[in-house]
Order: C-alpha cells, then structure tokens, then sequence
C-alpha cells in the first residue's frame, strides 16, 4: 500500500512540497514569511502554482542557528496552518524538533511531521506513536549549532542508512509503523560538499527502507560549492538536484521554488 500524507498519496512519482519558512533567520527566505500578510501570500501563490504539499517551519536550522522556545515556535506556525486550513484542504507539514509543537499543529491540521533531529527525542517518538500519522525522519549528524564543524563519515551513504535504521527501529518499538515513515538523508546538515555529492549519487539505496524518500537539496551551500553562486542564484542547481533525485525515485522534493521545479517535475514523472 500506498501511503497516504492527507489526500496526496505517495505513488511512486515524484511530488513537489513547499517550503514555508515563518522565521526570521532562516538561511534563503529568512523574514520574507514573518509576517500573517506575506505569509498568507506566499501559501495562495504555492497552492497555485502546484504544491502538492507544504512544510511550515517556525525554527531555523541553518548551520549556527540556535533553538527557540516551544511557545514561540507555536505563535509562528500556528496561526500559517490554520489560515491554511480556511482556504485548502492541501495536506500540511510541520517542520519541528518538539514534541508539544507537533502535537499542537496536528491539533490545528497537519498531518505529517517533519522531524530534522530524526527521531531522537523520545517525547517526539511517543506523540508521533500517539497521533498515528506519518513522520519524516532525517539524518542529521550533530545539531544545527555545531553540524558543520568538522563532519566525517566511513561510507557517507551506508553510514546514514545504518543511522536512519536505528531511529526507525526505534520508533517501531514504540508502535509508529515502518510504512508511516519517510527518510531524508539531510543534505547540508553535517556533510560537507563530498558527503553530500556522495548523498545525491546514492539517492536509490534509501528506496526500499520505509514508506517513502524525501530530498531536500534546495538553494543549499553545496551547490554554491559547485556553482560560485549566492542562495539568490542557486535555482538552476536546485532544479538539477531536484531531478536527479526525482530520476532516482524519491517520492518528495522540498523547495523553495515551487512554480518552476513543479514544471521540471511534471516533466521527469510523465518521460518516466
């Protein structure tokens, strides 16, 4: 079976999901969505231009960036969803690391979390075991504090699939279902640029662990690595990335870019 993130249902093409970023500090798109006015905009131009799904995030986790409080992270993303919940049914994920906040926006109407520490708070494991809902675990070696300082890995690929074996065993002893998960192997969250090279080009080996691939490689610092080019000028990079993990079957990209990486997708799923 399939599995299902509200009505959009994972099935074997690649879906677009959306980033909504209600910080102020985020890496690309930090304050551009801080305010109700801009944030409102921003969710009625991803819904029209083919977001299958969005992702909203009240903490940053770019490299150096430092934890906020519960109650905070909560006045940023509560009111995006449940402004979201008036105008769409489109499915929602809550992009967060605490507990309390996932339980309080499943309540307001995601569906879906979206965990960059992978699972590794067990009062995340519990409400996730509680809420019955899919869950996105990524690999992140570190926090987002100290991920960057000196990353290493003996099998960049194999090492991460062993570590996101680890958190899904544990979450199936908790009772969350090996088919509710979805693994992201974290590009840029403690991999240098040959780490994260090394992610992309074994993309196809996280296939069969779960219920589902998620690649979130947008506008990151790698392909300025490649490129020379700023956060502003890394979509060209954003959309080859993007198609290289649809062409290696991962079942979500998430983007900042959803109007132009929705054509490139469109495309990737109908030549395949």
């Amino acid at each position: 079976m399939s599995l299902s993130l509200g009505n959009l249902e994972l099935d074997g093409k690649c879906h677009v999901m959306g980033i909504l970023n209600v910080t102020p500090d985020s890496f690309y798109d930090g304050g551009w969505h801080f305010d109700s006015v801009s944030t409102q905009k921003r969710v009625e131009e991803m819904i029209a231009e083919g977001a299958e799904i969005i992702d909203i995030g009240g903490e940053s986790t770019r490299p150096g960036s430092k934890s906020v409080s519960i109650e905070e992270e909560l006045e940023r993303v509560i009111p995006a969803i449940e402004f979201i919940r008036k105008i769409s049914d489109i499915p929602i994920s809550i992009d967060t690391q605490k507990a309390e906040v996932a339980r309080k926006a499943v309540e307001a109407g995601a569906c879906v979390v979206n965990d960059v520490g992978g699972l590794r708070n067990n009062d995340m494991i519990s409400t996730i075991a509680e809420l019955q809902i899919p869950v996105i675990i990524m690999h992140m070696q570190g926090t987002p504090e100290n991920m960057q300082k000196n990353p290493q890995y003996d099998d960049t690929v194999q090492d991460i699939k062993d570590w996101l074996e680890g958190r899904i065993k544990a979450a199936e002893m908790a009772g969350i279902k090996r088919s509710n998960v979805i693994v992201d192997p974290g590009i840029g969250f403690g991999k240098n640029l040959k780490h994260n090279l090394e992610i992309l080009g074994g993309l196809s080996e996280l296939k069969d662990m779960a219920g589902g691939v998620l690649l979130g490689a947008s506008r990151k610092s790698f392909i300025g690595f490649l490129t020379g080019a700023e956060d502003s000028d890394r979509l060209t990079g954003s959309l080859a990335a993007a198609m290289m993990g649809a062409t290696a079957g991962v079942d979500l990209v998430r983007v900042h870019d959803v109007k132009e990486t929705r054509k490139a997708i469109d495309t990737i799923n109908a030549l395949t």
